[in-house]
């Protein structure tokens, strides 16, 4: 069966799986470096990226998340190479189209050293934060926030604009943090969203979260105390 590509450059950053597995419905944001493909797949309505440098066409994929075909019939439409796969973390999820997809693109794996195991193949690299992922021209840099998973990593993209994206995973979605489940990972959750992320980047950027819709931390900033009282 093959799956039909449907691929737009109207970037509304709202995206829906298709339940029946024949096509993928993909949108593509144009940065001044970098081209942003976002797509979702699964029942969970888990987001996939493909960060697309624009002076070599090398390429990042964030979260194969799942439905490995309707990725890899995406990824054949996008002009570029995919020379990496990041998982944000390690919840299933955010894997499942994990090993079919690296089977065929035989590039390495990348995640947060502390989710690592969760994974079901071994890293070719994992991250403690501090680091810088190189995607042909472009770098990346890593920021670990722990909360929602103890590896969890965002990715910071910056414009030559200066303009900044962030790709959080299950970090910071538009209303609120990611979930957490046992005591005081909220807390850990929270105060490493505000210290790393909104007491660092202007309003203007933008998230990219790991299931959902887009959002900035300017439109999010205003309720971060709101989020603290009630206590998710």
């Amino acid at each position: 069966m093959s799956i039909e590509v449907e691929l737009t450059d109207d970037y509304t950053g709202n995206v829906s799986p298709d339940p029946d597995h024949h096509g993928a419905h993909a949108q593509r944001r144009a940065l001044d470096n970098a081209t942003i493909v976002k797509m979702s797949v699964g029942p969970m309505d888990n987001n996939v990226y493909i960060v697309t440098d624009s002076a070599t066409g090398k390429s990042l994929l964030i979260d194969a998340a799942n439905d490995p075909e309707t990725i890899l019939a995406l990824l054949d439409a996008l002009p570029g190479e995919v020379t990496q796969i990041l998982t944000t973390h390690g919840h299933f999820d955010h894997w499942q189209g994990l090993e079919e997809v690296h089977r065929v693109l035989q590039v390495p794996i990348v995640v947060g050293e502390a989710d690592a195991d969760e994974l079901p193949l071994d890293p070719d690299r994992t991250l403690t934060g501090g680091e810088t992922i190189e995607v042909g021209d472009l770098s990346l840099e890593v920021i670990a926030i722990s909360g929602h998973t103890a590896g969890s990593v965002t990715l910071v993209l910056t414009e030559r604009s200066g303009r900044v994206h962030l790709f959080t995973g299950d970090t910071l979605f538009p209303g609120g943090v990611g979930k957490t489940w046992q005591p005081g990972d909220f807390e850990i959750l929270l105060d490493g969203v505000t210290e790393k992320l909104f007491d660092r980047f202007g309003d203007d950027t933008v998230v990219y979260p790991g299931h959902g819709k887009d959002t900035t931390l300017g439109a999010e900033r205003p309720h971060l105390s709101e989020w603290r009282e009630r206590g998710w």
